[in-house]
């Protein structure tokens, strides 16, 4: 699960294994398994270093 915040200023978690595809439109707009769209303040880096640090935090509490 990773922590986002919506345009609105809303923070959200959201489970990163249901994440399809981040892109930069020019705003980040994240697409879920799901077809959801959640547009983001976060750049597609930052998401992207989000899941990879919820990986290896998963892979340590193993």
């Amino acid at each position: 699960m990773i922590d986002v915040t919506k345009m609105n200023g809303m923070n959200i978690t959201i489970n990163s294994d249901l994440i399809e595809t981040v892109e930069d439109t020019p705003d980040t707009v994240i697409t879920l398994t799901t077809g959801r769209k959640i547009i983001v303040k976060e750049s597609r880096q930052t998401i992207k270093n989000l899941v990879k640090s919820f990986k290896r935090e998963c892979t340590f509490m193993e």
